[in-house]
């Protein structure tokens, strides 16, 4: 009787001889039919799982290997659902590509080294959500799809659309052979057109041979220079993860006409600005992107400074720090809503203003309208520091200097401190934009000290106010989507104070319509006059502000003054009246009045008035030649006033 190791062994010799015999079978039956027989079978599996037809008009290969096999096969099409714009996904004259075994027994398909020889591929997004790539039978399903680790393309075509998104891009792909003697591989040139978003695009670039679409530790060598829209993207560096961009290495050159283009682009806003150029180095490690040590210009402004997006939190951060060493005023225009040359459009037009109450035409007023895009606020908080280290002089605001924080969160937009350097002084603001509300709801408070009045005249009249400076509070709140309209519904209050210094003689006569004063300095020349105060104290209500004091207060005259300022329609309805402090044996003695808009006051006297002080002297002359002169003198009080008072609304 056989022993039970006798019985094993021969047991295991039967096994491995058909074990044998069975591969020997195999490796004959392949050797002489090939693989082809595994064509049909593998396009009935398909189209059994995704409802779509797979067809292998060529040779189909296996080159057996643990755990990666790798299938070869050629003149392949798969076809794209029923409801796509084009009849394929995919075709190609070969597709050959590695397969882990031992995932695709446990029914889970991972690939990797997919190779395309001439391949022509179109992806589309239905507005509903379906995406061709999906192999679901509904396309649907995120996890239905196949992981390709890396791809290489030998020519090709690769087409994209996404009509809910205005997007459809074609890209055709040229392999580039590496130079003899090169020590680098062959790369992949692409030119691609078509919309992104609605936007032109036109790109073209090199990159590296095999796409590394999910390789999270092989950098993919990119060169690309594309235009979207008006906005050109230069970069020069690497990439790792095609899908994720887990890790960036790159000179990037930005330019356009706007940077709140961007928000197309980045998904994050930004402020509206000039067309600007910048050139720096974008680094990404893992959830923080930078843009490091760059330079450029906003307009006519320089720019330096760094930028970086720290993604992970409950919107993208962003954080940045910008220093201007020259700004130019007009390149703040855009920020705030201004319109290009809306300023010298209004001073330059010519159309009449109408009467009190009527519209102030657009054409003439200067006031920000564009409306902030505060729609987009939601999309990014932010901390960013700004400082301009000089302004070039512009002759209608002599800026000196500028610097501020700004914070964006959960939509409220603060900038705190703002702070000006003008005209030798300083104006500290604080402001506070609430854009979770429509329409905006605004707050500013501004603080005025030691502003040099003189800086801030014409320049034919900067010496008639040699050493006066400006001070004041102005506390505003209103709501708007613009400056403009903010204006136009704001509550608060103005008050200003000029204090010190000299003013033109001339010019205080001619408030004063003394006639005799007015003849006797142009014989004999202008000279400077004490200049005790000037106080304007304004209460606002509903865009609308009226004069609690107006007050110009010197050596020979005080003005005063009433009236409103309509910052809905930018008009202005302001009457001075004359108290003389000497007597003037020759004053016409009529009430100012200031009317008009922001962009052309106009100062206008009381030709009834004067008239009937002619006329009376007239009709006295009459009777006497000396009592002629009686209407046409101004005694005068001659009091000085309280300054303190005045601006406290205490007269």
């Amino acid at each position: 009787m056989q022993s039970p190791a006798t019985i094993l062994l021969r047991t295991l010799k039967w096994t491995a001889s058909v074990m044998l015999a069975l591969v020997i079978a195999a490796v004959l039956f392949f050797a002489l039919f090939g693989w082809n027989w595994l064509r049909a079978p593998l396009e009935k599996k398909v189209f059994e799982q995704t409802g779509r037809v797979l067809l292998i008009k060529g040779d189909l290969d296996v080159a057996l290997g643990w755990p990666w096999p790798r299938v070869q096969a050629r003149q392949v099409s798969f076809a794209n659902p029923a409801w796509a714009a084009q009849a394929h996904m995919l075709t190609a004259d070969e597709v050959a590509f590695s397969i882990h075994l031992p995932q695709l027994l446990a029914q889970r398909l991972k690939i990797s080294d997919l190779h395309l020889v001439k391949p022509l591929v179109f992806l589309q997004r239905h507005a509903d959500g379906r995406k061709t790539w999906l192999l679901d039978q509904n396309q649907q399903n995120d996890n239905a799809r196949i992981d390709i680790d890396r791809l290489t393309l030998d020519q090709g075509v690769i087409g994209y659309d996404d009509t809910a998104d205005k997007t459809s891009i074609r890209a055709e792909l040229s392999t580039v052979s590496a130079s003899a003697g090169s020590q680098s591989d062959s790369g992949v040139n692409f030119v691609a057109k078509g919309k992104f978003k609605g936007l032109p695009l036109v790109a073209k670039g090199l990159g590296d041979s095999v796409l590394a679409l999910l390789d999270e530790n092989t950098p993919y060598g990119l060169t690309i220079d594309t235009t979207v829209g008006q906005t050109r993207i230069q970069a020069e560096g690497h990439v790792t993860s095609l899908m994720k961009f887990s890790a960036i290495d790159m000179q990037l050159a930005l330019s356009g006409d706007n940077l709140n283009q961007l928000f197309i682009l980045t998904g994050i806003a930004l402020p509206a600005t000039r067309d600007y150029v910048a050139q720096g180095h974008l680094v990404r490690k893992g959830n923080t992107l930078r843009y490091d040590a760059f330079s450029g210009r906003v307009g006519t402004s320089d720019l330096v400074g760094w930028w970086q997006v720290k993604t992970g939190g409950k919107r993208p951060l962003l954080t940045a720090d910008l220093v201007s060493n020259q700004l130019t005023l007009e390149d703040l225009g855009p920020v705030i809503g201004a319109r290009p040359g809306k300023l010298q459009a209004a001073t330059k037009a010519v159309e009449q203003t109408g009467p009190a109450g009527a519209v102030t035409p657009q054409s003439k007023r200067v006031m920000p309208d564009l409306p902030f895009k505060f729609a987009n606020w939601d999309s990014v908080d932010a901390e960013v520091k700004f400082s301009a280290q000089s302004m070039r002089k512009a002759s209608y605001m002599p800026l000196e200097a500028l610097s501020t924080h700004l914070s964006l969160k959960d939509s409220v937009l603060t900038l705190d401190p703002l702070q000006f350097g003008v005209a030798g002084g300083q104006i500290n603001a604080v402001i506070m934009l609430d854009g979770r509300k429509n329409p905006i709801q605004a707050k500013a408070q501004l603080q005025l000290k030691r502003l040099a009045l003189a800086k801030l005249l014409p320049a034919d009249q900067k010496g008639k106010a040699s050493s006066s400076q400006i001070g004041g509070q102005i506390k505003l709140a209103g709501s708007g989507n613009s400056v403009g309209s903010m204006l136009a519904h704001a509550d608060g209050t103005v008050g200003l104070l000029v204090s010190g210094g000299e003013i033109s003689q001339m010019t205080m006569e001619k408030a004063g319509l003394h006639l005799w004063e007015i003849f006797r300095l142009t014989l004999t020349g202008d000279k400077q006059i004490k200049l005790r105060c000037a106080v304007a104290n304004f209460d606002v209500k509903a865009g609308n502000m009226h004069a609690n004091t107006l007050l110009l207060d010197t050596e020979v005259t005080t003005l005063l003054g009433s009236g409103n300022i309509d910052l809905a329609q930018e008009k202005l309805d302001l009457t001075l009246n004359q108290k003389t402090k000497n007597t003037s044996p020759l004053a016409l003695r009529s009430p100012i009045h200031i009317s008009g808009n922001f962009a052309k006051p106009i100062i206008r006297v009381d030709p009834t008035r004067m008239a009937a002080r002619a006329l009376g002297a007239l009709a006295l002359g009459v009777i006497n030649p000396l009592l002629a002169l009686i209407p046409l003198v101004d005694a005068g009080p001659g009091q000085d006033s309280d300054c303190v008072q005045w601006l406290q609304g205490k007269k």
